[in-house]
């Protein structure tokens, strides 16, 4: 993984100059997308590259907007987890020009948002990193996309034990989402640049 982020930092360095450049760090879930990011970061630092970070589950939506909604357990993380309208318009649409954008910030404990203003530099890389990034209505804010592509069965090691126990929450809710995103989205076909990870 070094490899492809040291090439990625090499590739990026010059994009930046003339004005925002927006990056996308896709996979499913436990794919290895924050360590990326990470890794990353670090390098764009070494090169006094401004940038900027953005976690999709950072806004997550209540937890009564995405559990019992009457859906499909698959539909319900695919498509309520997140304000996908909303993030459309507060975040994706003002990538390019805004100075500034004000994002609902979800807290797991009490289950509420609180809402947070980030600065975005003129000239600098956005990178938004998640799950579902290439989905049909945010895929084109993108510039440059990265897939990290794992197997489920190390994906599903790489989770805690007790939450491995509820195998019928991974079968009915995320594998089913997961499957939808490849065969609708096709993300490794349509990503610019595929990581084994």
């Amino acid at each position: 993984m070094h490899t492809e982020v040291n090439e990625l930092k090499d590739f990026l360095i010059d994009k930046v100059q003339g004005g925002r450049f927006v990056l996308g760090i896709d996979g499913l879930s436990r794919s290895g997308k924050t360590t990326f990011t990470e890794e990353l970061e670090k390098r764009l630092e070494r090169e006094n590259i401004p940038f900027r970070t953005f976690h999709i589950d950072d806004h997550i939506v209540t937890r009564e907007n995405r559990y019992d909604t009457g859906q499909e357990e698959w539909y319900e993380y695919y498509s309520l987890q997140w304000d996908i309208e909303g993030l459309r318009r507060k975040l994706f649409d003002k990538l390019k020009y805004a100075s500034e954008v004000a994002l609902p910030f979800y807290d797991k404990v009490s289950d509420t948002h609180q809402f947070h203003t980030i600065s975005l530099p003129e000239n600098s890389l956005l990178i938004i990193e998640g799950i579902f990034l290439q989905r049909k209505e945010w895929k084109h804010f993108f510039d440059y996309i990265v897939y990290l592509d794992c197997p489920r069965e190390k994906r599903f090691l790489r989770e805690k034990e007790e939450i491995r126990a509820n195998i019928s929450k991974f079968i009915n809710r995320y594998w089913k989402a997961e499957e939808y995103y490849l065969d609708s989205e096709q993300p490794i076909k349509n990503a610019d640049m595929v990581v084994e990870s």
